[in-house]
């Protein structure tokens, strides 16, 4: 896959550092115009949350033309740790009364709570390409981000070095 080098770009991506470099080979890039957003998953939660408003500051003050979420092997190989986190933390018994409140909240408080249990929440998507594709929906669809901006899903096998494009209709 190769880009305009002059256009800057966003990624969303995971917390690997290295992967910005692969970027920059694969997409052919000029890292002057690549602007990276890390997260725990490249996955947005909520269309108000603290990383859609750092996409959205991202755009108007960096001129961003174009949005890539950008999952990867390693991430959909992370769901079992994930599954590992979230039973240490319903095991906590300082958290327990505090998740039955919060259970609470989600099944009563719409639509401050989107989704429909904490661990829901916590979890998030239960594939990669299905977080790229909520990811790429939210921001797409989110009113403030102009029109003419391009958001794109790719998921990296990191083995292969390949960038493959996640149909996002």
């Amino acid at each position: 896959m190769y880009l305009d080098e002059n256009k800057k770009v966003l990624f969303v991506i995971g917390m690997d550092q290295t992967l910005e470099q692969l970027l920059q080979q694969v997409t052919n890039i000029h890292p002057k115009n690549m602007v990276i957003l890390n997260s725990f998953g490249p996955v947005i939660s909520h269309p108000y949350s603290d990383l859609m408003r750092d996409i959205i500051i991202a755009i108007y003050q960096e001129n961003i033309e174009e949005i890539f979420v950008v999952g990867t092997t390693e991430s959909q190989e992370n769901t079992v740790g994930k599954q590992n986190l979230l039973k240490k933390i319903y095991e906590s018994e300082r958290v327990k009364e505090k998740i039955q409140t919060l259970e609470y909240l989600f099944q009563n408080c719409m639509p401050e709570f989107p989704n429909v249990s904490v661990s829901d929440w916590l979890e998030g998507s239960k594939t990669v390409t299905e977080g790229i594709e909520k990811s790429v929906n939210i921001i797409r669809h989110h009113p403030l981000i102009p029109s003419h901006v391009k958001v794109h899903g790719l998921f990296m096998n990191r083995e292969e070095g390949k960038l493959v494009e996640v149909d996002v209709s």
